[in-house]
């Protein structure tokens, strides 16, 4: 007969081996708020995974509840995702999350969402899964939310705007919808959200280097746009780094409120809602109502990059939000810029396949990251919320999607470095260089 203390050893290497027990010798099936909560307490090794729409896992109260957010330390995978991503794909999603097939895994959202999830992680070889069905205000802990999650809106957040049913965090002096894109407003005049104008980034950019136009014409575009300085405005695009240009330029102005469509225009269309074909134009005549620029800080010139360059990088960054490629001097990223390489001290922030992508910032479905994943990625090149950051890329558009995420994440210290790679490689004088840092 074994003792008590063989008995007790035996059971703790059991609970240190998940991988080689059953799920029920491994832990109680989780399924309460408060099983989750004493399972934390107690430092159990568990693994979270948040299955409802990314939105609420930001911030945003789902439907009727006081607040949103999400568990302390659960990863965001949105069961919408699962009919986007091949087993492959999953594979690397799950990878790339860090989520491990050996370790127990509890599943929270409605029964739809985590029935969905629970199969798709058995198909992955994820056998220790339990799931919680409850609302997530239950939680009686804090929920975590982007800090400026306000200014990331979802296609449902706008609808209901637009159907005057009043929606949390509603405009309070006025509100405008603008789609961004380069060019005429061919795409725009067949389909786009209901009452928002077009802005053409021609006539907010100017050659040689495609930098910010004049202050005076920037003014012109906004209030063009029936814009003053207190009204909310909501931008969009087909594709968001155009959207997220325009934000900066906005904020740099003095527009208080400036908010992004989660997902841009595939979000809205992915959910149904109606839209317009023509054109809409604005008919106000307004005032801005501020000296422009109002925030001359978010948005950073050539000698000032020069002069972050200088700066300890402890405290400073100049940060290259282009493809890895890019970087280490193997393509210029663009056909009208010729010259490859870096800045020379400039860290990089990551990107996406090509200058016209920001898979490293983007779910499957288009929308934002988890903020704590786009913070892990910059930590790792010594990129920090409490740093001086000035992020560029060609000329300006990737580079502004990445502000306004940092922006949403409540990073203070942050600007658009305007010129980028195609203002800095074109004076020889300006250092660069190529290949894989030491």
């Amino acid at each position: 007969m074994r003792s008590l203390t063989q008995i007790f050893i035996t059971c703790l290497f059991v609970i240190s081996m998940p991988c080689l027990a059953t799920a029920s010798t491994v832990t109680p099936p989780i399924q309460t708020f408060e099983q989750l909560a004493q399972a934390q307490q107690t430092k159990q090794t568990i693994q979270i995974i948040d299955c409802r729409d990314s939105n609420y896992f930001n911030g945003w109260p789902n439907r009727d509840a006081t607040r949103g957010g999400h568990i302390p330390n659960a990863v965001n995978i949105d069961s919408q995702w699962l009919t986007l991503l091949t087993p492959t794909q999953m594979t690397s999603l799950l990878k790339n999350r860090q989520l491990s097939q050996k370790v127990p895994t509890v599943l929270y959202g409605d029964k739809t969402s985590t029935a969905a999830m629970s199969d798709a992680l058995k198909q992955q070889g994820f056998s220790f899964i339990s799931t919680i069905n409850q609302p997530v205000t239950d939680y009686v802990g804090k929920l975590k939310t982007l800090k400026n999650f306000k200014h990331l809106v979802s296609a449902q957040w706008l609808d209901q705007l637009i159907n005057h049913q009043q929606p949390l965090y509603a405009p309070q002096h006025g509100y405008k919808i603008v789609e961004v894109e380069w060019g005429p407003p061919s795409t725009y005049l067949l389909s786009h959200i209901p009452n928002s104008l077009y802005v053409n980034t021609n006539d907010i950019e100017s050659k040689p280097w495609w930098n910010k136009v004049s202050d005076n014409d920037l003014k012109k575009v906004i209030t063009d746009l029936g814009i003053r300085y207190n009204t909310t405005v909501i931008v969009y695009a087909r594709n968001n780094m155009s959207a997220a240009r325009f934000a900066n330029f906005l904020m740099y102005a003095g527009v208080e409120d400036v908010r992004l469509l989660n997902g841009g225009w595939n979000a809205w269309e992915n959910a149904h809602y109606p839209t317009q074909a023509f054109i809409n134009e604005n008919h106000e005549d307004v005032s801005f109502g501020k000296t422009i620029p109002a925030n001359p800080q978010y948005l950073t010139d050539l000698q000032q990059a020069k002069t972050i360059l200088e700066e300890p990088q402890s405290t400073h960054s100049l940060v290259s939000i282009r493809t890895w490629q890019e970087y280490i001097g193997k393509t210029s990223g663009y056909d009208y810029i010729k010259p490859k390489g870096r800045i020379e001290g400039a860290k990089w922030g990551h990107a996406g396949s090509d200058s016209y992508h920001m898979q490293d910032f983007n779910n499957p479905d288009g929308t934002m990251k988890s903020g704590y994943l786009i913070a892990k990625q910059w930590a790792k090149w010594n990129i920090k919320p409490n740093q001086q950051v000035a992020f560029f890329c060609g000329t300006g558009w990737r580079a502004s999607e990445a502000f306004f995420y940092a922006y949403v994440m409540g990073w203070k210290d942050i600007s658009v470095f305007d010129g980028g790679w195609y203002q800095w490689s074109a004076d020889k004088n300006n250092p660069i260089t190529e290949g894989v840092p030491k």
